[in-house]
């Protein structure tokens, strides 16, 4: 009769058992790394929130309060009466050129790494012929002396020195805070007083240091809207509803030009109220710093289960081919060992360069198990096999981490791989008359 020792079943149970068991450990590391990305996102929104946050720079647009006269019926008494409501009419201008610096500077909380920057952009353009007949508005309505030149900006806290505007021949000083929130919810405007005449043409000039932290956007609502940035910073990220036209990046930082027209958007270039959004429409730059060691470790827990099962898939045919037994505890040994890599790579990723951390981790894991395996198999070769198998299970995660859009396609291949040896080397067990006994003194 079979002992619980020999019997394959049970010992087949116990292995499918302890690596369904481990899962639970690694569910538990899986947790601790958003954990820690959570604290990341903490430390950055901290630092932005006393520095500045992600900014973008919404306009600048001209808008224009008037009255506009509606009936109410009161049922009440059956009586109609005209109500007075104040609207805004927001207008565009025709062409806008912004251009400017970006520093950047890193912060620190703690272990992590934050970038903010300063930033020097000026701003100028022109409104013209403004046509108010268009707007089914009566001239005398409009309240062209109460018109508001706004320019929306995220955070105020980011600006620097007091911002003065440009307009013709006059220079206006810029007031926090915006009149209507049908365009943007945060800004400065000045106030304008506008000419009824239809020639009259409005050039317009502003520079604003602002600072921020990560991102910085802006808005196309010129009907050519023409940006020039440049920065030191040598990793920049261009995200958003455009792209540059053109871009230089080097070791020694960036250049970067949009031009977009009013056609390649989706909002005139005048309106009433809060008919449209522009804030679809923003691009610009992201000084995220290029670290995803939280990403990589993610990805690379996923293959958890691989390495488990295939290590102890080994260990299995070493006892069947070799007539060696290794116990359950040993089983549970050795994948602690490979589940406890995944903490010392999300440690060592907090302090070291991703890639150095993952090579680390690796080689200390294979010292462990290959230490431990030469002590309960007694082998060298044994030792060498399973000791090279998964340094080669390793490299496979780490080239998958690294080809990111290939991931899926290596993934599959090397698991196919995988799965044709495993078939071909036990292609002559006799699975029916299998016995494990324990390999003689």
């Amino acid at each position: 009769m079979k002992t619980l020792k020999t019997n394959i079943y049970f010992k087949v149970g116990a292995i499918v058992v302890i690596a369904l068991l481990l899962l639970i450990p690694t569910s538990m590391i899986e947790s601790l790394i958003f954990e820690r990305e959570n604290t990341q996102r903490q430390a950055i929104t901290e630092v932005s929130s006393k520095w500045g946050q992600e900014q973008t720079i919404s306009g600048p647009f001209i808008s224009i309060p008037y009255y506009r006269y509606v009936k109410e019926f009161s049922k009440k008494d059956s009586t109609e009466k005209v109500i007075q409501v104040k609207e805004y009419l927001h207008i565009l201008p025709s062409k806008l050129n912004i251009s400017g610096n970006i520093n950047p500077e890193k912060r620190y909380r703690g272990i992590y790494e934050i970038v903010v920057y300063n930033s020097n952009i000026n701003i100028s353009g022109n409104f013209d012929n403004v046509d108010f007949s268009t707007f089914d508005i009566p001239t005398e309505n409009i309240l062209l002396d109460k018109a508001e030149f706004v320019v929306g900006i995220d955070d105020l806290r980011g600006i620097e020195e007091q911002v003065s505007l440009e307009w013709n021949n006059d220079k206006i000083a810029f007031n926090p805070g915006v009149s209507s929130n049908d365009v943007v919810r945060s800004g400065i405007n000045a106030q304008l007083t506008m000419n009824p005449d239809n020639n009259q043409k409005y050039n317009f000039n502003l520079h604003l240091d602002l600072k921020g932290s990560q991102l910085l956007y802006f808005t196309p609502v010129g009907k050519v809207t023409d940006i020039n940035i440049s920065s030191a910073w040598s990793n920049p990220s261009f995200n958003g509803a455009f792209l540059p036209d053109s871009r230089e990046v080097t070791n020694k930082g960036f250049k970067a030009n949009w031009n977009v027209l009013h056609l390649n958007r989706n909002f005139p270039q005048s309106w009433t109220n809060s008919r449209h959004s522009i804030g679809e429409s923003a691009f610009g730059i992201d000084l995220l710093l290029p670290v995803d060691s939280y990403q990589k470790s993610y990805r690379s827990i996923r293959y958890a289960i691989l390495f488990i099962g295939f290590t102890f898939l080994v260990f299995f045919f070493i006892e069947v081919l070799n007539k060696i037994f290794i116990h359950p505890i040993q089983y549970i040994l050795v994948g602690i060992a490979l589940v406890v890599f995944y903490t010392l790579l999300l440690s060592i990723s907090e302090h070291l360069k991703y890639n150095i951390a993952f090579i680390v981790s690796a080689l200390a894991t294979l010292l462990l198990v290959s230490g431990y395996v030469r002590a309960i198999l007694k082998s060298g070769k044994l030792t060498m096999l399973i000791s090279g198998i998964l340094a080669v299970l390793y490299t496979f995660i780490f080239v998958i981490i690294q080809l990111q859009d290939y991931a899926l396609l290596i993934g599959s291949i090397g698991i196919f791989i995988i799965l044709g040896l495993v078939m071909y080397f036990s292609r002559k067990i006799d699975w029916y008359n299998l016995n494990l006994n324990e390999k003689p003194d």
